[in-house]
């Protein structure tokens, strides 16, 4: 069960970073990176800005265990 957890874990850590770099982008150069690679608001833009939101809530809650 823990390696589940530590793959999950490197996953929300991967979306959050992903998270950080569009949003990085579009305060600096006004260039979302995810609507550039997946469309404008398409289905799939939206699924990845959904999965980036639920891993930052997992972070919140896990932030601890996650931290030691």
């Amino acid at each position: 069960m823990e390696n589940k957890y530590k793959t999950l874990d490197w996953v929300v850590f991967i979306l959050v970073v992903v998270g950080a770099v569009n949003w990085g982008l579009v305060g600096l150069f006004n260039f979302d990176l995810v609507g550039a690679i997946f469309g404008e608001m398409s289905a799939l833009a939206k699924i990845v800005y959904v999965l980036v939101g639920i891993a930052g809530v997992y972070l919140i809650f896990n932030c601890k265990k996650m931290c030691k």
